[in-house]
């Protein structure tokens, strides 16, 4: 039997449930079966998840009648590319998977970004189901529905609009994460506090947070926002904040940066350019923040090496490119620069 949990609904082209609470591993197959009923089942995970909790899941999953296969990928970012998609999609088609089967992609953001990716593929289109362990991962990639590679141009540049069909998220499974890992989900969970919740945002100055009531608070606003425009084509784009930088620091770090450390750099970096575009300036309140999170905010690049990262970003639109800049705390706008304008703004903060 399965612990008490909080439910929160997604109404987007596939409408699906987020349940979130702590011990619901354990009763994943009670939670999977009015979904899909009987059918196979494929894990994708990676090393880290798998040492961990990889016999445990599969023991959940066939405890509760499934056929269960499972793939595992080697931890990081550098495993969420075209060879590691073309070998899972290979792996179902030796598996036999059919388009009454699922997938379960049980991990990180690499890991859910891939299985999303190739669930959206096979067969033109299969079931799938997020079982975020990072905190990073419970707060945002998990849910929305982007799935994406990365390509030697940059990053998530290749991918699909592709809703889950139920999200799990346990979060007893963060007790075990580095405590750098589990930082870099604070990174994201600043953001929602920054672009459209000032209150969430002042709950995070005090140490340690509510870990179930923030997850929960964080995947309203997500879906809230997603609900309104699925396929990123306005208010979604707000929830880049920090990111349009932040994607530049990974590219050129050769992922060397966690994204959540490029993420908090990132929205420092949008912070310092937000008063020069006439907005407000929170730089030094969001920078202290992020401190005391223990983020170094430094850049590390120059103005120049950031804005040739960007000539790449999928936000930018011809001669223009999309930053979300802050108006105060809660409350940040889409706004379009000119990427020349964007050259200079950056050599003016970095």
């Amino acid at each position: 039997m399965i612990m008490q949990y909080r439910t929160i609904n997604v109404s987007a082209s596939r409408c699906y449930n987020i349940h979130i609470g702590r011990g619901l591993l354990a009763g994943i197959g009670e939670l999977v079966r009015p979904l899909l009923g009987h059918c196979r089942l494929a894990v994708l995970t990676d090393s880290n998840v798998d040492a961990l909790y990889g016999n445990a899941m599969m023991q959940y999953l066939t405890s509760a009648g499934y056929d269960v296969c499972k793939y595992v990928i080697p931890a990081g970012e550098a495993s969420k590319c075209a060879e590691n998609l073309l070998a899972f999609l290979n792996f179902l088609a030796r598996e036999q998977m059919t388009r009454s089967d699922a997938v379960i992609a049980f991990g990180g953001g690499v890991v859910g970004d891939l299985g999303g990716l190739s669930a959206s593929l096979y067969l033109r289109g299969i079931k799938y189901i997020q079982v975020p362990t990072t905190l990073l991962a419970a707060v945002d990639s998990s849910v929305g529905g982007k799935t994406a590679i990365d390509i030697p141009a940059g990053k998530n540049l290749v991918g699909s609009f592709y809703q889950p069909s139920m999200v799990c998220c346990d979060t007893a499974l963060m007790d075990t994460l580095p405590a750098e890992i589990y930082r870099d989900g604070c990174a994201e969970v600043i953001k929602y506090g920054m672009i459209l919740d000032a209150a969430l945002y002042d709950t995070l100055h005090t140490l340690p947070f509510d870990r179930e009531a923030v997850v929960a608070r964080c995947v309203e606003i997500k879906r809230d926002v997603v609900q309104q425009d699925e396929f990123d084509n306005g208010i979604r784009g707000l929830l880049n904040f920090g990111h349009t930088f932040g994607h530049a620091i990974e590219k050129l770090s050769n992922f060397g940066v966690s994204h959540g450390e490029a993420v908090a750099k990132g929205m420092v970096i949008a912070a310092r350019i937000a008063p020069l575009c006439g907005l407000c300036n929170v730089a030094d309140e969001l920078s202290a923040l992020l401190v005391e999170y223990g983020f170094d905010i430094t850049c590390g690049y120059s103005a120049g090496e950031i804005y040739d990262a960007l000539l790449s970003d999928k936000k930018r639109r011809g001669g223009n490119i999309s930053v979300v800049l802050p108006r105060a705390v809660g409350d940040c706008v889409l706004h379009t620069i000119p990427v020349e304008e964007l050259k200079e703004l950056l050599h003016k903060v970095i």
